[in-house]
């Protein structure tokens, strides 16, 4: 009854406590005339109480710029659809309507916002100076986004797990963080027991040092890894001198060049990875990583495999607003030791996918391969669908073993997803394989709605993870460990 008299109020009266009054006549969506064939149509002949007088919200945030001035094009009605948690839930989709400025950064906060009265005005809890209207107001355009949840930017604290813009860290938070440092303190690392820690996530302030441990940089022994940083960040920089100088010799320039054209497509929307200091960091990383592996070389989608290193090792040095820092500005002892840990893990992880990246890439064709059988046992219906349209899993399915994901989830994802790989067994080589169907499955309902061979490859080559955060990450790896229990050790009910 409460929750009824207060849309009732809502939708009855233009004029409530804060609200500037207006001389303007309430405006409402046209109501169609005949009887509404879908949710749709419904929605859209359906007024909602956020839909009146939208210019007033200008008044609350500040903004000078009447709605009126606006180009044409951002009064235009989109609809954007909410990821359902299950296929065929009844879970409905809210109708986007002609949204002013104020107004989209208001859908970018939570639904139910708190609001305070101070002095007849209006002070929304919680900053809306955190988010750059035109900076992500721009980029959630280029995908579909949850108007019912709050929209994490795609920049936003990418080294953080808590990205989504999570409340101070709860008390099981700080009790998992306090087991961590114990772990880590004690003279020998019980490595299965910080795995199974880490498999659920690792908390940001001890991440760096659990990576280089889980990876096996670093040594079990507390009082060794000092030395071990020291001479293997020595060894990298040798590795410099006596090789970097050959990048522009007759026999490596052709590798060097694909390098040098790759590095600024890497994560192109962020500026941190568009600095001249941290591209040409990168370009030593995989140069020196391509000629000591002469088996693979350097093959396109190694570049972005660094970029989850050195942003996890920079957010030892870098609390806020990573995405601008300037690394010019840390010492260039620091500025070295990042780039020589981001060589050595990453070294570590290709060393147990390198056949992805031999001649003909076997080993992601054989991946492939096994997502298409494990998919036509676990979702019969999705499999049969790419045959009717004659979708290739190759067409799809390469990119994702070749980038293990990384070009489809928001970079702050795909470090929450590498903390649960390097605690897993053969993580990336093959628990990765699980996660991936897991991530199809999960867009079952857009797949089978899609009914021509474009509609499909756009949908799985652009699927609309911007918000995605923690929670999102969690489950799919719950169900990735589910697909493994049933089918790894399974070959009759993984195979035909």
């Amino acid at each position: 009854m409460a929750t009824e008299n207060r849309i009732n109020f809502w939708r009855r009266n233009a004029k409530v406590p804060g609200r500037y009054p207006k001389d303007t006549k309430l405006k409402f969506n046209n109501v169609k005339s005949k009887k509404a064939s879908s949710f749709h149509e419904f929605a859209r002949s359906t007024n909602d109480a956020w839909d009146i007088d939208d210019e007033e919200d200008e008044d609350f945030l500040g903004t000078s710029a009447p709605s009126s001035s606006l180009p044409s094009g951002q009064h235009s009605t989109s609809i954007q659809n909410q990821k359902p948690n299950q296929p065929g839930d009844g879970t409905s989709h809210r109708v986007a309507t002609p949204k002013t400025d104020g107004q989209n950064v208001r859908e970018m906060l939570m639904e139910d916002i708190e609001c305070e009265h101070v002095n007849g005005k209006v002070v929304k809890s919680n900053s809306e100076a955190l988010l750059s209207t035109s900076a992500v107001r721009s980029t959630l355009q280029k995908q579909q986004s949850l108007p019912v949840r709050p929209i994490i930017p795609l920049v936003a604290r990418i080294s953080d797990q808590n990205a989504s813009g999570a409340p101070p860290m709860t008390v099981r938070e700080k009790s998992r963080l306090d087991k961590f440092k114990q772990l880590l303190a004690s003279p020998n690392t019980d490595l299965d027991e910080l795995r199974k820690h880490s498999w659920s996530g690792i908390p940001r302030e001890v991440r760096p040092i659990t990576w280089r441990l889980l990876s096996g940089y670093l040594p079990a022994n507390k009082e060794r890894r000092e030395l071990v940083l020291k001479r293997k960040r020595e060894e990298y920089f040798g590795f410099i001198v006596q090789y970097y100088h050959s990048r522009t010799d007759e026999h490596y320039k052709d590798t060097y060049r694909q390098i040098h054209i790759d590095i600024p497509r890497t994560n192109p929307l962020i500026p941190l990875f568009q600095q001249p200091v941290v591209q040409e960091v990168f370009e030593r990383i995989l140069f020196i990583w391509a000629i000591r592996h002469p088996a693979s070389g350097y093959v396109q989608g190694i570049n972005d495999l660094v970029t989850p290193f050195f942003v996890v090792f920079l957010s030892e040095f870098v609390t806020e607003d990573m995405e601008n820092f300037e690394v010019a500005d840390l010492p260039l002892d620091t500025q070295r030791n990042i780039e020589a840990d981001s060589f050595w893990c990453m070294s570590k992880l290709l060393d147990g996918i390198q056949d992805n990246y031999t001649f003909a890439q076997p080993g992601i064709q054989n991946k492939v391969k096994a997502l298409e059988e494990l998919v036509s046992r676990i979702d019969e219906d999705i499999h049969n669908h790419f045959k009717k349209y004659e979708v290739e899993y190759l067409q799809f399915a390469f990119r994702w073993m070749n980038n293990l994901l990384m070009r489809e989830l928001p970079l702050r994802c795909t470090i929450r997803l590498w903390d649960t790989y390097q605690a897993e067994a053969e993580g990336f080589s093959h628990f990765h394989l699980y996660v991936c169907a897991a991530f199809l499955i999960e867009w079952r309902k857009e797949i089978l709605s899609m009914v021509d061979f474009q509609g499909l490859l756009m949908l799985l080559q652009n699927l609309p993870t911007i918000h995605w955060g923690n929670e999102e990450v969690g489950l799919l790896l719950a169900e990735a460990y589910r697909l493994k229990y049933m089918f790894a050790d399974a070959p009759s009910h993984y195979k035909r």
